[in-house]
């Protein structure tokens, strides 16, 4: 008891539950995974200034980061032990400019299909006033990691995979 492999969705709870295996880039962008359920996961950030590009607004890539998180979070949580994913594609829809002032936002992804080899998932991007930002359409390809990776990654005694891909 305690090796045996954990699944996509107990990965993450024991990455919420402990506060480690974040991607770093999560951390740069000081953003937080605040639920997660199976095919189902939020993210919530603050986009401020550190973000903006020369005219004036948030960056688009912030959005398609916290969309393209959620979208892979959503599928991670489906995932078997011994299974990985990464981002094939991701089309974003801009629906309202993030600023300074948008307050806290929230990514909302869940999971559209999957099968044995690809993904679909969608998110959608509200700011602090639930008003619509951005949306995205997400492919993920799924895989099988190698038999040592998956295990030394997923056991209940090691530390979860990294959010995000």
């Amino acid at each position: 008891m305690g090796d045996e492999p954990l699944d996509g969705l107990a990965q993450l709870r024991a990455m919420m539950a402990t506060g480690r295996g974040g991607a770093p880039i999560v951390e740069l962008f000081e953003l937080a995974l605040v639920e997660i359920e199976a095919g189902h996961a939020v993210f919530e950030g603050t986009p401020d200034r550190r973000f903006y590009n020369p005219i004036g607004s948030v960056h688009g890539g912030y959005a398609a980061t916290l969309l393209d998180s959620a979208c892979g979070i959503a599928v991670h949580s489906r995932l078997s032990p011994g299974q990985g994913y990464t981002t094939l594609e991701l089309k974003v829809a801009y629906h309202r400019a993030l600023t300074d002032r948008s307050g806290r936002v929230r990514a909302t992804g869940r999971v559209v299909t999957l099968g044995r080899r690809a993904a679909f998932a969608e998110a959608t991007l509200h700011d602090g006033e639930g008003r619509l930002c951005a949306s995205a359409t997400s492919t993920l390809l799924v895989f099988d990691r190698p038999a040592g990776a998956a295990r030394d990654a997923t056991t209940s005694r090691g530390t979860s995979p990294p959010a995000g891909d």
